[in-house]
Formats: structure tokens, sequence, C-alpha cells
């Protein structure tokens, strides 16, 4: 037999106190004489051994007693057979799901609420000198410790509902890292339990840990949500007309009529419209709207759907450009048609670099990089495309079709395209066009039957032997390459199999070469994402920031500022935030005075879906001997410590003994010999 806590058991010296007791009250018997007895007339006959009889049997009832009732506090116990190791403590830890599906009620109110009480209960079912893990959806480092109870019940007070959300599986895991040691360890999971928070088909579990979940039940709730929204312009400019899609989710199982939505741009009304989405189905909106001026634009779109409205409203952001600059890397015979396309429109800033004379420093500033006639490139810059590339960038190659091969051989195999093979001088023309490419998809109204294309007097032919990130956008007959996109790391790659020199062909005095070029330009303008999501999104992406010594980055918004960590990567900068990011909002992104960039942040849609576990789910779920599933509404949750880890316990046992003696003490005192009386 072995106690839960054997520290109770120094209250046994208790038991010398009805010892002493008995000696002070130990009394003999003396014989007096008397000449006459007629005077007597009554005489109580008792018996000296009856008495001492009686005097030892009430103190072993009085030491049997406190001995039980010591016992009863110090909780004995007989060990499993199969246990190996004698646990004294116990270690729980005890999750509160705060998300913000926890807003929702029920026949008690918030379920946030009632899963504190929940945890207040299960704490009170323990011992005085058990420690508790407070963990929630944050995953903060000071959740990565134990606690005495009151410790845990003043940080359970300051649980607050989080935009973070985690799957059960991270949960366990979590709790798994704090349940360590020789205690008896508990884990508690007081959850709604939406359907997003199982990812797998069975839990991975620790079998020395005893596992129970609590199913909070709120009232089924409908909802509509704005999924997601993304533009269909591929570029913003001042004063142009934009397209925004809009998407919704009608989660309730019931049809939703006339919704209203709303569009706000800096604080102006944009857009407005109203839409019917059926039951559990996804409906899409188009939103044209147009007056942008050149600065971050800060959208926020807006429907009307009670009771639930976290997710009832959708916030982004977006740069208008004042210009997009375009860098041209000339050969010395490339011409000058770069320069005629890009000058005839004020919005297009054309920079213009001799083969000899590249700033390679300055490559990430450009949306578009376009090598136009080089004779011999370089493997220096290869490598700094390729650097380019990885950011995002866009390359357009026309080639000088008498230039150095072997380096145009390495230069392309450097950037992972099809080497030259040979130089074709035989006069042929293109023969397909992809029009359902999205850079030729919207040029033409109507494609006439017996469409011009390009012709080519000189062009290369290339060995090929890997087209799996090949895109042909414009083929000559026996499906060569003419003009084809290549995907190379983040970026894209335009390879061209003529130059565009007059007596190569007329590509360069073609129609179809401006909007070629102007939509590949708008393209690549290296766009960042329109929003984020809170809980989920801690790394955000911007063009490369040039940081001096001593010079940090700010994230700012309304009551707060952030020093985020920032790394440079590949032609652009990431921003790590961290959890330091808890408020849906706008956040611009400062060095000193001047805003780089303004980011958006959402609550994640994740917990719009209102749909939750059956019980039986979760049963299939924790198919295991330590698994316990608890309805909050049907099921009480009561918990006796050790009755699951350490085997029989015995301290009702003892209780009820210590009673009895008591009892028997008492009967002894009133009805045990009691002395006759004669006359």
């Amino acid at each position: 037999m072995n106690f839960l806590y054997p520290g109770f058991l120094f209250a046994l010296i208790a038991v010398a106190i009805p010892i002493i007791i008995h000696l002070f009250n130990f009394r003999k018997f003396k014989r007096v004489y008397f000449s006459n007895v007629q005077l007597l007339t009554e005489v109580e006959h008792q018996n000296s051994s009856r008495e001492k009889i009686k005097n030892l049997l009430i103190l072993f009832a009085r030491i049997l007693a406190l001995i039980f009732l010591v016992l009863a506090f110090s909780q004995p116990y007989i060990p499993q057979k199969n246990q190996k190791n004698n646990r004294l403590n116990n270690a729980v830890s005890i999750y509160i799901d705060n998300s913000y599906s926890m807003e929702a009620i029920n026949k008690d109110g918030n379920l946030l609420d009632e899963a504190k009480r929940r945890a207040k209960e299960l704490v009170k079912g323990f011992g005085l000198n058990d420690r508790f893990q407070l963990l929630t959806n944050d995953f903060e480092g000071k959740h990565q410790r134990l606690l005495n109870q009151e410790e845990f019940l003043k940080a359970l007070d300051d649980v607050k509902i989080s935009a973070s959300n985690r799957n059960l599986q991270q949960i366990l895991n979590r709790q798994a890292n704090v349940l360590v040691g020789s205690a008896n360890q508990y884990s508690f999971v007081i959850s709604d339990f939406q359907k997003n928070i199982s990812t797998v088909q069975k839990l991975n579990t620790k079998p020395d840990i005893q596992y129970s979940f609590v199913k909070l039940n709120a009232t089924p709730l409908p909802n509509i949500a704005i999924d997601s929204v993304w533009t269909l312009s591929p570029n913003h400019q001042p004063g142009a007309s934009e397209k925004l899609v809009v998407q919704l989710k009608n989660y309730s199982d019931e049809e939703a009529l006339n919704v209203p939505l709303k569009l706000n741009i800096n604080n102006q009304q944009k857009g407005l419209s109203s839409i019917s989405i059926p039951a559990g189905k996804i409906k899409r909106d188009t939103l044209n709207f147009s007056g942008l001026s050149a600065r971050w634009q800060k959208g926020i779109l807006t429907i009307k759907d009670y009771p639930v409205t976290f997710d009832d409203s959708l916030s982004f952001s977006f740069k208008v450009d004042e210009s997009l600059a375009v860098l041209s890397i000339n050969g010395n015979a490339a011409g000058n048609y770069i320069k005629m396309l890009y000058g005839v429109d004020s919005y297009y800033k054309l920079t213009e670099n001799a083969e000899s004379n590249v700033n390679y420093s300055r490559f990430a500033n450009y949306s578009l990089i376009v090598l136009n006639g080089l004779k011999n490139p370089s493997s220096g810059l290869a490598q700094q495309l390729k650097t380019y590339l990885n950011g995002g960038g866009y390359v357009v190659i026309f080639p000088d079709l008498d230039g150095d091969r072997p380096s145009y051989n390495s230069f392309l195999s450097s950037l992972s395209l099809p080497n030259i093979q040979s130089l074709n001088s035989e006069a042929n023309k293109v023969e397909k066009i992809d029009l359902e490419n999205p850079i030729f998809k919207t040029v033409f109204e109507e494609v006439p039957k017996n469409l011009d294309l390009p012709t080519v007097n000189r062009y290369f032919s290339f060995v090929e032997n890997n087209q799996s990130n090949k895109e042909n956008i414009m083929q000559l007959p026996g499906g060569k390459l003419f003009f084809a996109k290549y995907g190379v790391g983040n970026g894209q790659i335009y390879l061209s199999a003529s130059g565009l020199n007059p007596k190569d062909g007329n590509l360069a005095r073609h129609p179809v070469f401006v909007p070629l070029m102007y939509r590949i330009t708008l393209n690549g303008g290296q766009e960042q994402a329109l929003y984020a999501n809170l809980g989920n999104d801690h790394v955000l992406s911007s063009k490369q920031i040039a940081l001096g010594k001593n010079q940090s980055l700010k994230l700012l918004s309304k009551n707060f500022e952030a020093i985020p960590e920032v790394r440079q990567m590949a032609g652009k900068t990431l921003i790590y935030t961290a959890d330091q990011i808890k408020t849906a909002g706008f956040y611009n992104l400062q060095l000193a005075d001047s805003l780089l960039a303004v980011y958006s942040f959402n609550i994640g849609r994740s917990e719009s879906d209102m749909h939750y576990l059956a019980k039986t789910d979760l049963d299939n779920l924790a198919d295991k001997s330590n698994f316990k599933v608890f309805d909050a509404d049907k099921d009480p949750v009561k918990l006796i410590v050790g009755d699951n880890k350490i085997g029989q316990t015995l301290w009702k046992l003892c209780l009820i003994l210590s009673l009895i003696f008591i009892a028997i003490e008492i009967l002894l005192i009133r009805f045990f010999n009691n002395p006759k009386k004669t006359i």
C-alpha cells in the first residue's frame, strides 16, 4: 500500500492525546471499612477488572478513529500490478479554446465563460500539491510552465478571445511538452470542437497521459462570411479602371437572400452590391471602381450578417504606383525599339544600361528586365538574374543571333533554359499563337480567321530536354519555339528565338509586339499579398529594402508599435512579425518617417464554419483506453484524483472506519458495564 499525500502521516502523533487522557484519568480502587452499614441505603456494585477493560476499549476506539482519519487525508491506495513507479503528485494541463467560435452562446451563456467555469471545477478536484498548465490558442511562452492552483485561477481570469486557432494534434503535442516527470499526468481539452480542429484520422498520444475531451455545445447559428478577395487588374495605375472579385460563403443550411455588400477605399465608398447565396455554397461578385491616386490604398469590404459578425468585414491593401520601372540591358547593335515602345507612355520609366556597364545592385527595383541583343552574356549576369528571379522578377531575352554561341549556352544553362542547337537562316512565319494565354486573352475583341502573324528571317533552334516548366506563347511550324515562358524560382523568363534586329524578322514592327511587351511588363509588377491572416501569417514580404547602419524598420498602427525581425533574401525583404500582431487592421511599415508599405491583417476564416464534431467523432479520433470524451450537456465531468493511474484508492474506506470507531467509543461510554444499584 502507498500514499498519495504521505506528509499527512505526521498527524499520527495526535494519537498521543487519547493515551495521555487515559493515563491521567486512571484510578485505583480503595477498600473502606465501615463499623455499621445500616445507614447506607444504597450501594453501587462495581467490578474493577471490568472497568479496566472498558477504559482500554474506549482508548483503542479513540486511537483507531484518529489513525483512520489521518489515513483518509493521506489517501492510501493499492498500486496496480503493472505499475512500475509510485507517483505522488499530479501534473495537469488544461486547454481552453479561446477562438472566435467560442463567442457563441448556449443555455448557460457564452461558451468561453462556460469553459472557464469547467476549468475551475476541474482544478478544485485536485490537491494543493498538484501543478497546472493553462494552454490557449495563443501558445504563449508563459503557458509553458506549471502553476499552483491560485496562479492558475488568476491566469484563467485573463483569458480572452484570440484570432489564433490550433488543430487538435498541435494542442496535444504542446501539452505533452509540459507533462513530463514522475507525476500523474492529465490532459484536458475544453472546446466546442469545430470540425476544423481535426486534421488527422487518429491522434498521436503518449500512453502515460490520461486524456479527457470536454465538449461544449453551442446553439446552432447561421453564418455568412466574406471568404476572400483578389483583383483582376495585373497592375494598378492612377485613375485606371479596377476590378475586384469578392468571394462569399454561406455556412448555414438556408439560402441567404440579397446580402448587402459594400466596398470602401480610403474611407470613400467605391462599390455597392447585393448577392444571394444558396445554402452551403460559395458565390462570387465583381466590383468595378476607378479614380485612385498614386499611393497606398486601404480597402474594407463589409456585409451585414447577424449574430456572427467577426467575419463580416475583410480589409486589404495595395499600392497604386505613379510609374513602373523597366530596365533594358542593350548590346551594341540592339536598336532603339525598346526605347520607342516605353517612351510613348509616361507611366513606364525606362532605364537603359550598356552590356558592358550593368548596375547589378539595382535589379530588385525593376518590374521587368529586358536583355536586348547581348553579344556575350556573362556568368555574373546569369547569377544576378537568378537572384532577381528568385525574388519574383520578370526577364525577357531577345538574343543577338550573331553573338558568341558558347557564352549564350553557358548563360542559358545557368538559368535552366534550353541550349542553342543551331542558327536557321531560312525565312519562316509564326504558325501558332496562344490567344488563351493571359498575355493575349483580353487583347483581341474579335480574332480574324486569317490572323497576320510575325515573320522571321533568322532564328535559333533549341535543344529542349525538359518542358515541364515551359509555356509556349508563339510557335513556328513543327512546334518549334519562337516565344515561350519558363518558370525560374518565383519569377518568369520569356525567351525569344529571334532578335529585334530588322534583318532577323519583323517582330519589333509587328502589331502583336506592343501588347506582348506591355502585358508582360504589367504582370511583372511584384505586388504583395492583399492581406494576411492573424495567427497564421507571421512573415511579410516586401521589395528589397536597403537598411543603413543602426537603421531598423517599424510596424505602426493605432496604439501599436513593434520592431520586426528583418531578413534579406533573393531580391526581397522578409519581415517576421512572430506573434506581435494580435488585432485586425492596417499596419504601416516605416523606415524613419518614410512609408514603405501598408499591410492588412484579418481574422482567419477557419472559425466561420459553425459545424462541430459529434461525440462519436471524437470517440473515433481517440479510440484508446487512456481517452475519455465528455458531453458537457449530458455527462457529469467528475474526477477522482489518481483513480485512473494509481489503482484502488482507500481513503473512503478509511473515513468510514474512522466514523465507525467514533460511534463505538460513544456506545462504550454510554452502555458498557453500567453499575447496578441495590438497596
